[in-house]
């Protein structure tokens, strides 16, 4: 008698292999960059519609386009050269970053092409971060699908086309560089970023710390010098002019800030928000995070910082440092160093968000916090940065959640995941 069985689906089936395939995308580390490849696809789709759809809000491309066409018309002095909402206040590559924008729309007037170019600049700074994420690794796959989902940074590149946006693209290039190990490219990108916008400064506390570690004293003082070089070099034309104007705008680290704009410090009164001790003590908050960083986390491998900068002064032709310096521990080194200083920044403004909205996702999973927390303090960082103007709960709420994830990083993989849990995957 021949015997019946039953009828089994096949393991290899069509909806078995679907299944297998998404979980390999969300949590398989060698997926990572297919995820990437569709994250990037899919969000230069919503980038398409948001450009298609919401209407594009002026508020400084007038002004930057203004200020180009005064330096067109060869004035070379940073006093003389202003706009409808002020005066000139970035480095002379944003001048240069402008004037090849002032090319390619029609001296200014294309608005649809202008927003075409920083759709492929966000798009551009996605796939910098997504490989950085890949580089670094200690983060799982499905994280990346976190990185589309801010309202604010889409608005930031696409309807307001702010300055920051280059700065941004520019420094995260050389996060990338130096997780590498491609020094001299991440310092000449690192040196772009700084002639854009002095803010790309707040990652300098870090970076030094890793130059130094990875080459010693004097190897870093080149690395300095060539950073000091390319701002010599990019603002020449207007240093040689009058330098002081030059330096005074460009570099104004004494700048006074409007209440009204403010989206972090809303819960201060006005008068402490406008006075000196308060900016002070913003400063020596600052300072103080990144000493104890710096004497506490950044070289416990090493057996403590002191080693690390006896031995450099000791050899400064030699690196200190005897730990193969990873990318997980540049790129966490470097985020953190980002985030204490937008925790202790004078005044945050909207646009400010684009220097580090895409490191969030990392710092989060740098923390002992369970998902859940992580996530919650992601989504409370993006709810504040859309409260628009800012109140006293939202300013009140990204403060606490940056200081939050500082504080995370401290207990947690101050020097990368893979150093701390010896596996370089999650």
């Amino acid at each position: 008698m021949t015997t019946i069985t039953p009828r089994t689906a096949e393991p290899n089936s069509l909806l078995h292999q679907c299944l297998r395939l998404v979980h390999s995308l969300l949590f398989d580390p060698s997926y990572l960059y297919i995820l990437g490849g569709l994250v990037v696809a899919g969000d230069a789709l919503l980038t398409a519609l948001i450009i298609r759809f919401i209407p594009y809000t002026e508020i400084d491309w007038e002004t930057y386009i203004y200020q180009l066409e005064l330096y067109l018309g060869g004035e070379r002095d940073y006093t003389f050269i202003s706009g409808p909402t002020g005066p000139i206040v970035y480095p002379a590559g944003h001048v240069y970053v402008h004037q090849v924008l002032y090319w390619l729309t029609d001296s200014g007037k294309d608005i649809v092409s202008a927003q075409a170019i920083y759709a492929v600049l966000y798009l551009s700074l996605l796939a910098l971060v997504i490989a950085t994420y890949r580089q670094a690794g200690g983060v799982p796959n499905w994280v990346l699908l976190l990185l589309p989902l801010s309202k604010r940074l889409h608005s930031i590149f696409v309807l307001r086309l702010f300055n920051d946006c280059w700065m941004a693209v520019a420094a995260h290039a050389a996060i990338l560089s130096y997780g590498a190990s491609w020094d001299v490219l991440g310092t000449l990108l690192f040196g772009c970023a700084l002639s854009i916008k002095m803010s790309a400064l707040l990652y300098l506390p870090g970076l030094l710390v890793i130059l130094f570690r990875r080459h010693g004293l004097l190897s870093t003082l080149g690395h300095v010098l060539g950073v000091v070089l390319i701002q010599g070099g990019i603002g020449a034309p207007f240093l040689v002019h009058n330098w002081r104007a030059y330096l005074r705008y460009s570099y104004e680290f004494s700048r006074a800030f409007l209440y009204k704009w403010t989206v972090n410090w809303r819960f201060v009164s006005e008068e402490a928000f406008l006075s000196a001790w308060w900016a002070r003590g913003l400063l020596f908050g600052h300072l103080a995070t990144l000493v104890a960083f710096g004497l506490s986390r950044w070289c416990r491998r090493d057996g403590g910082v002191w080693t690390v900068v006896s031995s450099g002064l000791r050899r400064p032709s030699y690196a200190p440092s005897a730990v193969p310096m990873t990318a997980d521990y540049v790129t966490t080194v470097l985020f953190t160093s980002n985030l204490i200083g937008i925790l202790f920044a004078r005044s945050l403004h909207y646009q400010f968000y684009s220097w580090y909205a895409l490191q969030l996702p990392f710092i989060a999973w740098r923390t002992r916090f369970p998902v859940f927390v992580k996530l919650a303090l992601l989504l409370a960082v993006e709810y504040a940065w859309n409260v628009f103007p800012s109140t006293t709960v939202s300013s009140a709420t990204l403060s606490i959640a940056n200081a939050a994830l500082v504080l995370g990083v401290w207990f947690g993989y101050s020097e990368g995941k893979a150093s701390q849990t010896g596996s370089k995957r999650e």
